[in-house]
């Protein structure tokens, strides 16, 4: 049987998602800001660690992506390839290095949902939106300082973020929060359901052949909600650091797993 995710068949064809390796290409808005740092080290799971400086930091990313196969067959069929996610990133340590880890993340198509769970990301459905770059006409913002970027996330018909980027001068990296290799659990609960896993791992992953294009700091404004089924109130926002409109070309084709919880 054939295929990267469910359904396996003969030719693999169905699967929901494509064989590696993957490639993406985005526009980002990134809002980085401090939070209650005791928070942030509540959230990771066992063998993790706070980072040694400001562990209290969280990047609220949006971001619109286009991706594809090798193949390229997504590039003329895009409802396969275009998605749009949010997320949060906060800085930790395992076994003594530092990494970058997704706490909360939406996506808005099923085949970004399993691939990024395949990867460790803790990816449900939502509803993201973000303003586009407009490069003629009035029907957006351009990308000058002082234009305004909006941006939201809702799930289960409820709103959960909101925010305004207004640029500022070009700059040359996006911040740091999300600027070193995640680090992930990938869990999968046993199916007597009785609190055992059938699948407990700690993995690593980077991209190659990554691009960083224009990038745009500016100032923000984010506001979270609440809602029965999230958590996102006790990491709202304390202090401001910086926001930036940026993209962003990469491709993916496998992690490494740095820990696995032996389960006989």
């Amino acid at each position: 049987m054939k295929g990267l995710f469910y359904p396996r068949t003969p030719s693999g064809k169905a699967s929901i998602v494509p064989p590696v390796p993957w490639h993406y290409s985005g526009e980002l808005i990134t809002f980085e800001y401090r939070t209650d740092p005791a928070v942030i080290a509540a959230l990771l799971p066992e063998g993790f660690e706070p980072a040694r400086e400001d562990p209290g930091a969280v990047a609220a990313i949006w971001a619109d992506w286009q991706s594809c196969s090798d193949t390229g067959g997504e590039i003329t069929d895009p409802v396969r390839g275009q998605y749009k996610e949010m997320f949060f990133v906060v800085r930790c340590l395992f076994q003594g290095q530092p990494y970058s880890r997704c706490i909360y993340i939406w996506v808005d198509k099923e085949f970004a949902m399993l691939r990024g769970q395949h990867q460790g990301y803790p990816k449900k459905l939502g509803s993201i939106h973000m303003s586009r770059p407009a490069y003629v006409g009035r029907g957006g913002p351009h990308l000058a300082p002082g234009q305004r970027f909006g941006v939201s996330l809702a799930a289960f018909d409820r709103r959960l973020a909101e925010g305004v980027l207004t640029l500022g001068d070009p700059c040359e990296r996006p911040g740091f929060v999300n600027a070193l290799p995640m680090a992930h659990n990938r869990w999968l609960p046993a199916i007597e359901t009785d609190g055992t896993d059938s699948l407990n791992e700690v993995v690593t992953m980077s991209s190659f052949d990554v691009t960083l294009g224009r990038c745009f700091r500016g100032e923000f404004e984010l506001t979270l909600y609440d809602s029965p089924v999230e958590e996102l109130l006790a990491i709202a926002p304390r202090e401001k650091i910086a926001a930036y409109w940026h993209e962003v070309g990469a491709s993916w084709r496998a992690g490494r797993t740095l820990a696995r919880r032996n389960l006989a």
